[in-house]
């Protein structure tokens, strides 16, 4: 029996942003009941869910083979208490239907931080929180996907079927072989294992990723529903390519999107002409781990330019500094642009694999200022392996050559420069996965020195949170043994704790205490011959190279990008800069 919104109205009058729990979007596409029905849950905000690429494509993928997919957000505390207190259960977005009459849940697990919402979701929607919980019972198959799955284990406890990898037809292939079982049968769950990309935590199957081969021909929505507030990134977001050439020793996503697939400039200004017919947005963001590697993109910007209409603007927001051009930037608004140079020296870029120079850096702020910007952001981490005080202090003197080159010509607006530090995050499935993480003290320290180097530069600083920081690391690297740790967090009030404001870091602290675990267990160098939590799953790139790297990284060596040559990471057979599949 779905929901009946009018009934809501009083609670809607109450909340803030009623919006973000009426559906009814502009544009979104026709959700009707199936013979399998399917709710993507995002673990976070209406607003925040609404900008995500991934979800839409996920339920295109369910769309085009006739089933039913709709959305739920995580209502934000007030709307969550009042409909508790109506005895209300969290319902879907369009169909209004209850949570808990779905055949299957899938949750979007896209932060460490989100892991308490999805057992809010859960707890809102009348559906026990774990899996030996739910046994026997009558309720829908709760399923995660996301880059956060790479290590399910710590949620593993919570759910029934785990997607590792890209979710274009792992999903919907779950959903026919659910039909052709009637239902959530013991043969099932076994035939299932078979797809690539499927984990069934019960089973402790071992995983190999999903990969798409062809981004070019694969599903992607070609309407899109208009948020009723605004969102995050209010615009169409076309993907112009999957994964990256680089090789960043420290980033995750650098490796599990691996091998780099790329669409057509054709298929992309299709994607983006038909987006932007269809909703009415004024901008068009190219995203991909590093757009200015997509080898076609003056091509792609002029096609675009030519195509779209004229007061639509184009936004490139993941361009590395070595491959920032001012042409690019033409038509976007003059605001900030944002470099991560990730390190203050030379030396510690190389132990990276950031594989870009000072002078590389320099030139693309010159560029932009040239094309009218006025204002900077540097990122940059702090405790990353063989890290120094002097690495450190290269921050201050990347800035001051910065200003330097702003002087050299006459500009009409004042620079203006913001540093970010955020902490270093020893994440599964990169070269890096062994290594500790500084301590809350050791963290503060650096921090100082970086504060002390800019001291009277009118450098505005900002820094994170040592404790978000270490909290993302311990969920991370987590294993089954968390699962506890994470369901008395909830109980202790934790939800929404990626939000600065409402972060319950006592909460967290009992729920540790309570569970008998330290966080150090995760936080700690791990040692190479030991076997981590997430060794059962193949992401495709081998241990063998995640290790080669790690010595290079201690030997201050540079492996440089997989469109030099390349580099023999385990994925040769599906990878373009290896020979296979499209040329580069």
């Amino acid at each position: 029996m779905n929901i009946n919104i009018d009934g809501l109205r009083g609670l809607l009058l109450d909340v803030e942003k009623p919006s973000r729990y009426t559906g009814g979007e502009f544009g979104a596409p026709d959700v009707r009941e199936s013979a399998f029905n399917f709710c993507i849950c995002f673990p976070d905000l209406y607003e925040v869910g609404m900008s995500n690429l991934g979800i839409k494509i996920v339920a295109e993928s369910f769309l085009k083979r006739g089933y039913c997919a709709d959305y739920c957000f995580a209502p934000y505390r007030d709307f969550g208490r009042g409909i508790k207190k109506l005895g209300v259960p969290l319902y879907s977005s369009e169909l209004k239907k209850p949570l808990n009459e779905f055949d299957m849940l899938g949750f979007s697990m896209q932060f460490e931080l989100s892991y308490t919402n999805v057992l809010y979701m859960l707890d809102l929607a009348g559906i026990p929180l774990t899996r030996r919980e739910r046994a026997g019972g009558n309720y829908p198959l709760i399923a995660l996907g996301g880059p956060c799955t790479v290590n399910p284990e710590p949620l593993a406890d919570f759910a029934d079927i785990i997607f590792i990898g890209d979710g274009e037809s792992a999903d919907a292939d779950v959903a026919q072989a659910y039909l052709k079982h009637g239902g959530a049968t013991e043969e099932f769950f076994k035939e299932i294992t078979r797809i690539d990309g499927v984990y069934v935590p019960a089973l402790g199957n071992k995983v190999k990723r999903a990969v798409i081969a062809d981004l070019d021909g694969a599903v992607f929505p070609e309407r899109i529903a208009v948020p009723n507030c605004e969102s995050v990134h209010d615009r169409v977001v076309i993907e112009v390519m999957r994964g990256c050439y680089r090789g960043c020793r420290f980033c995750q996503a650098g490796f599990i999107y691996r091998p780099v697939r790329r669409r057509s400039v054709k298929t992309l200004t299709r994607q983006a002409c038909t987006l932007i017919a269809n909703t009415g947005y004024e901008e068009v963001s190219l995203n991909s781990l590093s757009t200015g590697d997509y080898p076609h993109l003056r091509e792609l910007i002029k096609e675009l330019k030519t195509n779209l209409p004229k007061d639509v603007t184009l936004a490139l927001p993941s361009l590395r500094a070595d491959s920032f051009d001012g042409d690019f930037a033409q038509d976007a608004r003059k605001t900030s642009l944002t470099f991560a140079p990730e390190a203050g020296s030379q030396r510690l870029r190389d132990v990276i694999n950031k594989d870009i120079t000072e002078e590389e850096i320099l030139n693309a702020a010159e560029s932009a200022f040239d094309a009218g910007y006025s204002a900077v952001k540097l990122y940059f981490m702090l405790g990353l392996p063989t890290e120094t005080d002097e690495d450190l202090r290269g921050i201050a003197e990347i800035c001051a050559h910065i200003k330097e080159r702003y002087r050299q010509k006459k500009r009409t607006k004042p620079l203006r420069i913001s540093v970010s530090l955020s902490t270093f995050i020893p994440k599964p499935f990169t070269p890096f996965q062994w290594e500790k993480q500084v301590t809350a003290e050791e963290a503060k320290a650096k921090q100082q020195v970086v504060i002390d180097s800019l001291r009277g530069t009118g450098i505005t600083l900002s820094w994170s949170d040592g404790f978000t920081a270490r909290l993302e690391a311990v969920l991370a690297r987590g294993d089954r043994r968390l699962a506890n740790v994470i369901k008395l967090a909830y109980e202790n009030g934790c939800i929404f704790d990626g939000w600065t404001k409402d972060l319950n870091k006592d909460g967290w602290l009992k729920a540790f205490d309570g569970a008998g675990i330290s966080p150090d267990e995760y936080t700690r160098a791990f040692g190479e011959d030991e076997v981590l939590p997430w060794d059962h799953i193949d992401i495709g790139v081998t241990k063998k190279f995640f290790l080669s790297e790690r010595r290079k990284a201690y030997a201050g060596k540079v492996t440089g990008s997989c469109m030099s040559s390349c580099k023999g990471c385990g994925l040769q057979d599906k990878c373009p800069a290896a020979g296979a599949g499209e040329k580069l």
